[in-house]
């Protein structure tokens, strides 16, 4: 019997420069333990070559690129250098350790740059390429030239300075969109000159590094891919210098989702790019748009009943990318007034709930008046407006009071009380912040409530609830302020996410928290009940 044969892809190598381009985002900058942290995660996620930062820029930033390059073995490690001596060595030395390595120096090739920037004739230029590319290969046989502004360089003045960083002993040729000004089909054209034109081309790696100026950073990397590239260079989130570079997750996802067409592949494992995007924008502190393709909160969320009927029929009609495979808790039917009766009937569907369809009508009626004006129709609000609130009410706890007070010493104490059956928890906290205290005394209160009801409803230990993350948006318009909170817990090893808006920050925050605990006890005694019906 024959086999099939498997088709057999290119791989591309995925060059990660989170921590050294991304890093230079005006306000991102990471110490470096956060950066040996993040390292660890990228190592996890499969990233081939590493770029950990610049070494000759601060005494710092040199410590953490060296104890990346001494730690993490399964990566390249890559030294960043000007196309400077003192830069070069700073990056040798820093890298010294690492099981591999090689040394990135970059040299403007536009002659706008030469012009403007370096103040130096081209034969000048292409002299220093020469020399620079020399010195760094005595450390090591890996050397990365890049021909900084390329997309902007004349192609017979591209092609001239390839060449001579390829016979000095460059391996690998970067060839940049420095100012993310090119389009695709320019960009991809690029590569193929470089790689038909220029002496030694066929034998060494071309990589491609685009910024998202024009918001084509991901577009023109996959047109590199396709004209021959080799490498691209990414970071997490798209983060880096001005609008950012091309973002690893979009760029991956594009890869894998059309492989067929690309015929290309990569080493990045899908399912922990939302662990190291949320990471990441934790780290840096930048948080990551509501529409941002892959990872965003409305990447896999739907509200168009158009769009909410055909997925609860089949999600392939409306889903090219799996969540789950992406590591992203599923919360696809977003209940608001756009959604259909084929939504809210599913949603009440999970709390056992199945009305005729007169009563159905006459609950959707209701609905779309409430939904008119909110941003979402939480599950507490749907069963409320049904009649159905005794479905969720068995594990519902509810906020009865929260205050804080400020110290002298600058810290917050905070008090908070929290109901359930009309029986009171109450904790207390001090911490640096009012959000930071109040937080805490949420989460005590929630084990007090665990340890003395939710034991009824489990026979496993009790877990105590992990909040992962807060995202909070605020807005001020026409003298009144608004506040969106997203709360995101683990409890039980699932992700739950609790969301509210107000005008009060603090609070907000606690509703969105609590609102998320809710949802966890509810599956908790969900499932309980269905197993007991088995």
């Amino acid at each position: 019997m024959s086999q099939i044969s498997q088709p057999s892809y290119k791989k591309i190598a995925i060059l990660d420069t989170t921590l050294r381009d991304g890093e230079q985002a005006p306000g991102a900058t990471l110490q470096w333990d956060q950066k040996i942290a993040l390292a660890e995660r990228l190592q996890a996620l499969g990233v081939d070559v590493l770029e950990p930062g610049f070494p000759i820029s601060s005494p710092g930033e040199f410590e953490a690129v060296q104890k990346i390059a001494r730690t993490f073995q399964q990566f390249e490690i890559c030294g960043f250098a000007r196309a400077v001596k003192i830069d070069i060595e700073a990056a040798a030395k820093a890298t010294e350790d690492a099981v591999n390595r090689r040394i990135h120096l970059f040299l403007s090739s536009s002659d706008i740059h030469l012009q403007h920037q370096l103040r130096k004739t081209r034969a000048e230029t292409v002299q220093i390429a020469h020399d620079m590319v020399s010195f760094a290969k005595q450390f090591t046989d890996r050397v990365q030239f890049t021909a900084m502004d390329a997309s902007r360089t004349a192609i017979d003045d591209l092609i001239e300075m390839v060449e001579v960083a390829i016979a000095a002993g460059a391996t690998i040729i970067n060839l940049p969109d420095t100012v993310g000004y090119a389009l695709p089909d320019e960009y991809g054209q690029m590569f193929r000159a470089v790689r038909q034109g220029a002496r030694g081309a066929e034998n060494v790696q071309l990589s491609a590094h685009c910024h998202n100026d024009l918001g084509l950073a991901v577009a023109n990397s996959l047109a590199a891919v396709q004209a021959g590239a080799d490498q691209v260079e990414v970071t997490v989130n798209g983060v880096g210098e001005r609008t950012g570079n091309c973002a690893l997750e979009e760029l991956v996802m594009a890869i894998e989702t059309r492989r067929n067409s690309l015929d290309v592949t990569t080493n990045i494992r899908a399912e922990a790019l939302y662990e190291i995007s949320h990471e990441v924008s934790r780290a840096m502190r930048f948080p990551v748009a509501y529409n941002k393709p892959v990872i965003g909160r409305n990447a896999f969320r739907h509200e168009s009943g158009i769009h909410q009927d055909g997925l609860l029929k089949d999600l392939s009609t409306y889903e090219i990318m799996s969540p789950e495979r992406l590591g992203i808790p599923r919360t696809m039917i977003i209940l608001g007034k756009h959604s259909g009766r084929h939504a809210l009937s599913n949603r009440l569907a999970q709390y056992d709930i199945y009305p005729e369809e007169q009563q159905l009508h006459q609950w959707y009626e209701d609905f779309k008046k409430y939904a008119d004006h909110k941003h979402h129709v939480t599950d507490e609000e749907l069963l409320m407006l049904t009649g159905n609130s005794n479905a969720i009410t068995q594990s519902q706890l509810s906020i009865e009071d929260i205050q804080w007070n400020a110290h002298s010493d600058g810290t917050i104490a905070s008090k908070v009380t929290l109901n359930s059956h009309d029986h009171p928890y109450t904790t207390q906290s001090i911490a640096i912040g009012a959000m930071q205290s109040v937080m805490n005394s949420l989460q005590q209160a929630v084990q007090q409530y665990m340890g003395q009801e939710m034991i009824e409803h489990s026979e496993d230990e009790i877990e105590g609830i992990q909040l992962e993350d807060m995202e909070m948006q605020s807005f001020y318009t026409n003298g009144i302020a608004y506040t969106d909170a997203v709360a995101t817990i683990c409890y039980q090893k699932q992700t739950f996410r609790g969301t509210a808006s107000g005008q009060d920050s603090l609070q907000t925050a606690a509703i969105a928290f609590v609102s998320a605990c809710n949802q966890a006890f509810t599956e908790t005694i969900r499932m309980k009940n269905d197993l007991s019906r088995c």
